[in-house]
């Protein structure tokens, strides 16, 4: 009876050795790329802030009919313990009562500014436009750049993200931060919340690799010089996005791009509280992708086609039990369990530095909903590229 449930033969030999390749590769992957994060972190942990003749700062807030966020996150924001700092938000053509709010907070601390965006301003990508705008308002050559929807999680976000400009002198242009979903229950914002710990988790360690490729606007730095030199957004005009991460993707270098994710510098976002919000900022991110410097994100799509070979092997060396043979479901189960153990205990040390929530034993399946949603973006981007642009001319995208 035993021989013929664990009866191995030539077909059994090379699936077991596709699967445990597989695994070989994917596990390496995680614990050498998606843990040095962590890794990095602990060997300076104990390393000191510096916080004498620091520099004067810039934080540039957008916001777009955000007037319940303003009113809750700018505090955050104008209490932060940092000597010379100005606030600046520009108010993208809200309307609703952000005007209001900003008034009322610009007469009561003396280092916040607003500026407004008409909003019969078009043919450009207005985000972009406004941020311009901040960026040329600003006194200060270091720019931190965060979102109304965004707060710090501590009132020294600013010491911290101005370590490496510290550290690394002039020679530092651009400073990476990650911004944290705030915590809620539910599937969706489970989803939400890997989405963007595993984006964060990607570019964090390819930045500490020395081959930086994007960035978050919502918890991010560089230096006004930069943005000038490089004539702004002028790259990237013809994207409604692209302000975060093509901009870092087309001007950073190992050379001149550092990190910070200590707890204290981290940002956090409210919730998404629907699901085609999602949807648009997911198919926004995959037009700007489309323009990254040739093969950024090759490791990224190298490691999504080996995992769809991984879970279909699986599925198939399960599907065998049918036949009598459990020897392929017993192995390919036992080496699915362990990725899964091993990818658990990297992505949660990493949450928890990161300040986002743990996945649990959701992992597995919010592997497979986010990969299915992602090749959803794909197909979906096809039927709606023209609305990526920001004008045509004669119907044809510019």
């Amino acid at each position: 009876m035993f021989n013929l449930y664990f009866s191995i033969n030539t077909f059994d030999i090379i699936l077991i050795g596709i699967l445990i390749t597989l695994f070989l590769i994917l596990t390496g992957l995680t614990v050498g790329f998606y843990m040095r994060p962590v890794r990095i972190y602990r060997k300076k942990e104990n390393s000191g802030l510096i916080t004498q003749d620091v520099p004067p700062v810039s934080v540039i807030v957008y916001a777009k009919n955000e007037s319940v966020n303003l009113q809750k996150h700018l505090p955050f924001l104008l209490h932060q313990q940092y000597p010379t700092y100005e606030v600046i938000v520009i108010n993208d053509g809200s309307t609703d009562e952000s005007e209001d709010v900003l008034s009322l907070l610009e007469s009561q601390y003396q280092n916040l500014y607003h500026t407004f965006i008409p909003q019969e301003s078009r043919y450009l990508s207005r985000k972009k436009l406004a941020l311009t705008v901040g960026i040329k308002a600003a006194k200060h050559d270091i720019l931190m750049f965060i979102e109304a929807n965004c707060k710090p999680i501590s009132p020294n976000w600013l010491i911290q993200m101005v370590q490496p400009y510290l550290r690394k002198g002039k020679e530092t242009e651009i400073v990476l931060g990650f911004c944290a979903y705030r915590k809620a229950t539910g599937l969706f914002h489970k989803l939400v919340s890997y989405d963007n710990l595993l984006t964060g988790m990607q570019y964090l360690s390819a930045a500490l690799g020395g081959h930086p490729f994007k960035g978050n606007g919502r918890n991010l730095s560089y230096r006004k010089d930069l943005f000038f030199k490089n004539k702004g957004f002028s790259s990237s005009l013809k994207l409604h996005a692209g302000d975060d991460d093509l901009f870092i993707n087309t001007y950073a270098k190992g050379s001149n791009t550092q990190v910070e994710y200590a707890p204290e510098s981290v940002t956090e976002m409210e919730v998404i509280d629907r699901f085609a919000v999602w949807q648009e900022m997911k198919v926004s991110r995959a037009a700007t992708q489309h323009h990254y410097r040739s093969g950024s994100l090759f490791l990224y799509r190298f490691e999504a086609f080996l995992y769809f070979l991984f879970i279909v092997s699986t599925l198939f060396a399960l599907s065998m039990a049918i036949t009598g043979n459990f020897l392929l479901p017993v192995v390919s189960l036992g080496v699915y369990v362990v990725y899964y153990l091993v990818k658990g205990i990297v992505f949660n040390k990493s949450a928890k530095l990161l300040q986002q929530k743990k996945m649990g034993f959701s992992l597995p399946l919010l592997d497979i909903l986010l990969y299915s949603f992602n090749v959803y973006v794909r197909i979906y981007r096809l039927f709606r590229g023209k609305n990526d642009y920001t004008f045509r001319v004669s119907g044809k995208k510019r």
